[in-house]
């Protein structure tokens, strides 16, 4: 089979949560190359109505920039459980390849709905593509990873709440609360910052439970290597 189809034929199944064997010692610069061009394009179209963007948003800048360090965060987390076959390379393939899913926020709604409906339409999006991309992260980490039930759930979602607190904590969060308090104008997004809201709520609570799961996992990992 040509390596370009086997990419797209390994990129579907991947997002279709089958089980596959990608060519990645041979050719791991074209699974690459292919994932950073759907990140592109995603980054493209998620700004390209967007009336007030920056010139390096609507060229897709962003989500390139965002998934080396992305993956560079996971690769950080992950290291310390001992998984199988995650170097950060195949970390950041991985990453890349999960971005499609996200041209769902490409669609235009609220230029074919009214606002309600296209706030609502922006939620679900939200929702889908933040839990597909969660949900096939963790189905890599087991079965490419290897790692157990426990460390699965605490690699999965460590890296996300912390980012989210990160944020929290450099007040990058007001943007949310204005729009909650109805300080500006509403638009098509402002439900799915009610969301966001929510998650970094979520997220505040959860992020020390997990770093204690997270830090009692490296230890007793440890413990076992000094055993033996």
């Amino acid at each position: 089979m040509n390596i370009f189809l086997r990419v797209l034929a390994d990129q579907a199944r991947l997002l279709s949560f089958r089980a596959f064997r990608p060519s990645l010692a041979e050719h791991w610069h074209i699974y690459l190359g292919w994932g950073l061009f759907t990140t592109w394009l995603v980054g493209i179209g998620r700004y390209w109505d967007h009336p007030n963007a920056e010139l390096w948003q609507y060229a897709g800048l962003g989500s390139l920039g965002y998934v080396f360090v992305l993956a560079a965060i996971v690769w950080a987390i992950s290291a310390p459980l001992k998984p199988q076959n995650l170097s950060y390379r195949n970390i950041l393939i991985f990453i890349t390849l999960t971005s499609l899913p996200a041209l769902l926020y490409a669609i235009p709604v609220e230029r074919f709905m009214s606002l309600s409906s296209a706030q609502m339409a922006n939620v679900w999006f939200l929702l889908i593509v933040a839990a597909w991309r969660v949900v096939l992260f963790a189905v890599f980490l087991r079965r490419v990873g290897k790692l157990s039930t426990v460390a699965v759930v605490v690699a999965t979602l460590l890296p996300l709440v912390l980012i989210v607190t990160t944020l929290t904590i450099l007040n990058l969060e007001q943007a949310v609360f204005n729009v909650m308090g109805g300080i500006r104008e509403p638009t098509s997004n402002d439900a799915a910052f009610g969301i966001l809201a929510s998650i970094t709520l979520f997220s505040m609570l959860a992020a020390p439970v997990l770093l204690i799961m997270y830090l009692f996992l490296v230890a007793r990992i440890h413990l076992r290597k000094s055993s033996i």
